[in-house]
């Protein structure tokens, strides 16, 4: 049975980059108060990169992807199977994936989205590992991308603070030792009203309410209970104590949830990758950003057994254990 590895990452960001005290005068024109203390006490975020307006989710992904597919060395002929989460797709349909096909001149294999919001990269990556153990793709190109700041209501202090735009993807190829070691999803659809973006399509109009609201309490607590099992569960799953996790490269939402987690689990602060500061929270592009980072900058090295956690909206959750 052929194995999944990590043959390669990327990330992209829009250039245009926000800071705190940038966000809170903008705010300000629209009779919203805030500050790069309040947010930053509260959130641990100190900046976001924000897309234009001529920007589609689609752009992202595919830069994001021509890095991840430098990274492994591999080109169009090569993919098989691309997988991109994402709940800001460019249109109802054809798929976000598709579009992205298009652009980097993929002409085989499959292609599809995937939709479980802030846990989504996380849900492609599994859905992609067995795919290629299944022997149904031999090399997935795997992309979480969102543009948040499209569904963002302005005047809600309490979302419009926490969110940015990017992207990030990973090349998984067949391999004979596993690099995937173990992988574990869940939800809970009772939970879908702590998190959510209710608004539709009908005849040609926006019905109900189009933008992120939270409940942002309940989704601490539910993060932190659910994740802290969940990983337990996957490593559990794969043989691996916690103490073996070299890295944790958790959903970055919330410096607090982050540090928490950590606790619970026991694993150091120093061991638990954050970009949060830096790029807020791209919902399905979070983890894979963050794994790009930690892989560039030299910290996660070839050999090191790295936790990838999400959760998001739905409610969802999972966690990927993976050796690099």
């Amino acid at each position: 049975m052929p194995y999944a590895k990590i043959a390669g990452t990327g990330g992209y960001l829009p250039p245009r980059v926000v800071s705190n005290d940038d966000l809170a005068a903008e705010l300000a024109t629209r009779g919203v108060e805030t500050s790069d203390e309040w947010i930053t006490e509260r959130t641990g975020i100190r900046q976001r990169h924000i897309a234009g307006p001529d920007v589609k989710t689609s752009m992202l992904a595919t830069e994001a992807a021509k890095i991840a597919m430098a990274d492994a060395g591999v080109g169009p002929t090569d993919i098989d199977l691309l997988i991109v989460a994402t709940s800001t797709p460019d249109v109802i349909f054809p798929s976000t994936a598709c579009l992205v096909q298009a652009q980097l001149g993929i002409r085989q294999g499959a292609a599809f989205d995937v939709q479980a919001v802030c846990s989504g990269f996380v849900y492609a990556l599994t859905t992609a590992d067995a795919f290629i153990q299944a022997g149904r793709a031999r090399t997935a190109l795997v992309i979480g991308a969102e543009i948040f700041s499209s569904i963002l209501d302005w005047d809600d202090r309490r979302t419009c603070v926490l969110f940015g735009d990017g992207a990030g993807a990973v090349v998984l190829k067949a391999a004979d030792e596993p690099g995937i070691l173990a992988a574990e999803l869940h939800a809970d659809g009772s939970q879908q009203g702590i998190l959510c973006a209710n608004g539709r399509i009908e005849a040609g109009q926006v019905v109900g309410d189009p933008f992120v609201r939270m409940d942002g309490q309940a989704v601490f607590k539910m993060a932190v209970n659910a994740l802290s099992k969940s990983a337990h569960d996957v490593c559990r799953s794969a043989g691996v104590g916690l103490a073996d996790v070299d890295w944790m490269v958790p959903h970055q939402a919330n410096v607090r949830i982050l540090n928490f987690l950590g606790k619970k689990l026991g694993i150091p602060t120093e061991k638990i990758v954050i970009t949060l500061d830096q790029h807020a929270n791209t919902s399905a592009a979070s983890v894979p950003l963050a794994l790009d980072v930690a892989r560039r900058d030299g910290r996660i090295k070839k050999g090191d057994v790295v936790l990838m956690q999400g959760v998001g909206g739905g409610f969802t959750w999972g966690s990927v254990l993976a050796r690099m």
